[in-house]
């Protein structure tokens, strides 16, 4: 027979709190040495047990887009983390749980009026969970989590001061100072993608216009490339795709491609005139780029650079190291987010 699963919040709690609560009580000696770590993105959520070491020892995915209301995608999510646990170890040897979210705010654990996801307003997403799981749940922004994956695991290891940028369907950053992510007094500290480059410029999906990520991120890339083919009448593979993205951009780019290589060009000049401004103020030893259009590599980032040097404050030109992540793109939100669990205090309905 197909065991069941439960989770709280469900006509089974009763039940399935007294099989939890003997499976403990019957090992009271076990050491709680893993964490569950999720990373939530517009497509996928993935989900995955993650021990002290951060080596993930087991881990599964399901669509976001696939529960548009916030209450059943959260009965989805607990319930594949109980299944996912019972089936790698036990509910008593999980401490605690990590997720990652855009437009996640850490000091309210809750997803704040997301312009990208499905689920609009003010979501308590930390304690919704918790409530289902019964175990403590922090929920961290994607950038600092990513940030914080990459300062435990990654390139960012042994640095204090660092900014990370996050570059896919949108454009993120963490401040991490003096050994910590920086938040600010509301949570929202670090959100260069909604800076304002332009007052007249690309409508934003956060209501205003000629924020950054509009030039920066895939679609904005994916505009810059089709107002250039209006404006050059040159030959490019670009204008035999159908369904034109900054990956087949980039692609093209290592083809020879020349209007490809002038999409990233002019992408790499208004992404380096908005960070040079970022790193006058905040002096970074390093930037750190992640997410799928940093794989553009120097095809991005050498005029990101140029544009940069061009316009940064001349006693910080020169200092700041470009650095693209070391961690693997399948795995680091998940990793970020497991460190992100530990950090939070222990809490459970079992103790």
């Amino acid at each position: 027979m197909q065991k069941k699963c439960f989770v709280f919040g469900s006509s089974e709690y009763f039940y399935y709190f007294c099989c939890i609560f003997t499976s403990i009580t019957m090992n009271q000696t076990a050491i709680k040495d893993r964490v569950i770590g999720v990373d939530i993105s517009l497509d996928w959520t993935t989900y995955a047990i993650v021990d002290v070491r951060g080596q993930i020892l087991a881990e599964s995915r399901f669509p976001t887009e696939d529960y548009p209301e916030i209450s059943g995608f959260v009965t989805k999510l607990a319930e594949s983390i109980v299944t996912l646990v019972e089936a790698n170890g036990g509910y008593g040897t999980i401490r605690s749980v990590g997720i990652s979210a855009p437009s996640a705010n850490f000091r309210t654990g809750c997803i704040e009026n997301s312009p990208n996801m499905p689920w609009k307003g003010v979501i308590p997403l930390a304690a919704m969970m918790r409530d289902q799981l019964g175990v403590a749940v922090a929920l961290g922004n994607n950038a600092n989590v990513i940030a914080l994956g990459e300062h435990a695991f990654g390139c960012a290891h042994g640095m204090n001061d660092f900014i990370l940028i996050t570059l896919g369907s949108g454009m993120g950053s963490c401040i991490y100072s003096n050994g910590h992510p920086y938040l600010g007094s509301h949570g929202f500290a670090g959100e260069i993608g909604h800076t304002c480059i332009d007052r007249n410029g690309r409508q934003c999906g956060c209501g205003n216009r000629g924020c950054l990520e509009q030039y920066t991120a895939a679609k904005g890339i994916v505009q810059t490339a089709r107002i250039l083919m209006e404006q050059d009448n040159k030959p490019s593979l670009m204008r035999e795709a159908r369904m034109l993205t900054s990956e087949m951009i980039t692609r093209y780019c290592e083809m020879g491609d020349e209007l490809a290589i002038e999409v990233y060009r002019r992408t790499g000049q208004v992404l380096g005139f908005g960070l040079a401004g970022y790193a006058t103020v905040l002096n970074p030893e390093a930037i750190i780029f992640t997410g799928g259009i940093a794989r553009a590599g120097e095809w991005l980032l050498g005029p990101t650079r140029e544009s940069f040097e061009e316009h940064v404050f001349h006693n910080i030109a020169g200092k700041v190291k470009f650095l693209v992540s070391s961690l693997n793109d399948h795995n680091k939100e998940v990793l970020g987010a497991s460190v992100l669990a530990w950090s939070v205090k222990e809490y459970s309905l079992f103790k």
